[in-house]
């Protein structure tokens, strides 16, 4: 039996999800909130497994809402439910730790398996919220700095796991060459350290 609470301000909205979900006998409906606070309160002393989680609410961004929730209840799983389907708003609410998103025109058998995945601890993007989301990736790639051939040679490098003598060596420069390299791959791709970078070069696909 998977406890499913619901957050969204539209009555026509939450009769819905109740005439979708109430007559299903994996789920129970636990109550719903209007607004992020209610929600808030209404965790301080009931327990639920699944949220589904409008993102406009009337108080504050269910996106906030969600960041909250996975911070003091991080058992608790969030499952957006929205009518934005940009792959800004989806990456976002996935950034906040929600387990999944899903359009608010999605068929009850889509809903119905997201509840289901997310309450396993998996994640769930429903198909425009997957394109969405994978469009937004293209996008911030897209977006990225050029870099010039040698700072791409010694990214890669770095991302294998050479030093800066060694990589000084296998492009036949100097060492001191090699770090200003690096400071200048830290600078332009706004990172912090070698292990920030070399994970933000993976996760953009800068390094094989």
């Amino acid at each position: 039996m998977v406890r499913v609470f619901i957050v969204d301000d539209h009555p026509l909205v939450l009769e819905g999800l109740r005439f979708l979900l109430g007559s299903e006998k994996d789920i129970q409906l636990t109550g719903h909130a209007p607004n992020g606070q209610a929600c808030l309160d209404y965790f301080t002393e009931n327990k639920a497994d699944v949220i589904l989680m409008d993102i406009g609410l009337p108080d504050m961004s269910g996106i906030d809402l969600c960041g909250m929730i996975k911070t003091k209840y991080p058992q608790v799983m969030v499952l957006a439910l929205s009518s934005f389907n940009d792959g800004h708003h989806v990456k976002q609410m996935m950034d906040k730790g929600a387990s999944g998103y899903v359009i608010k025109n999605a068929d009850k058998e889509v809903l119905l398996e997201a509840i289901s995945e997310v309450n396993k601890g998996k994640t769930y993007l429903c198909f425009e919220a997957g394109h969405a989301a994978r469009k937004e990736d293209d996008n911030t790639l897209n977006k990225l700095p050029p870099l010039t051939r040698r700072e791409k040679e010694v990214l890669q490098l770095i991302a294998e796991g050479y030093t800066n003598p060694e990589i000084a060596e296998k492009l036949f420069v100097s060492a001191s060459t090699v770090d200003t390299h690096r400071k200048s791959l830290l600078a332009k791709l706004d990172v912090k350290n070698t292990a920030v970078l070399i994970r933000f070069a993976l996760e953009n696909k800068l390094v094989k």
